[in-house]
């Protein structure tokens, strides 16, 4: 069965009311199907560990979901992450800097912004000091791919 990896391509905005959308990506694949995600990503995110990529998570998880939703938290939804330009997610207030930042989140620069966010995007509303170690960072990137993918309708 193929899988889409929409955490590669742009998330489709919500057609739900400006509440929440209960969308739940991963929660439609099987563990096979998200084995065949992890395995279709860049080197060396395709040999990373999820179960490692969901305890990185938990650093994440007091600001950011994983869901599409319309609603405000501490920090953007990081549902379709992957393949947005940097600050556009419509309903988040943005600081200037996250804005003017002019890059397309992918693997490489996400990697870069986990590092040291504020050094990446000085003026960055992002208190979060960053994942030093590559291997965590791997984990974590990979993790967020495959929880955002979902299967094809």
């Amino acid at each position: 069965m193929a899988v889409s990896l929409t955490a590669c391509e742009p998330a489709p905005k919500p057609t739900t009311s400006p509440e929440s959308s209960s969308h739940a990506p991963s929660a439609d694949l099987s563990e096979a199907e998200k084995a065949q995600v992890l395995a279709s990503l860049p080197t060396p995110y395709n040999a990373a560990s999820l179960e490692e990529g969901k305890k990185q998570f938990g650093k994440c998880r007091s600001c950011h979901v994983l869901i599409e939703t319309t609603a405000t938290t501490t920090g953007p939804h990081l549902y379709g992450v992957f393949g947005r330009k940097a600050g556009t997610e419509g309903g988040y207030p943005y600081s200037d800097a996250m804005k003017a930042h002019d890059v397309t989140w992918d693997f490489a620069t996400l990697d870069a912004f986990l590092t040291k966010p504020r050094d990446a995007v000085p003026g960055t509303k992002m208190a979060f000091l960053g994942i030093k170690d590559a291997k965590d960072r791997e984990n974590l990137l990979a993790y967020i791919a495959v929880e955002t993918a979902k299967k094809p309708q």
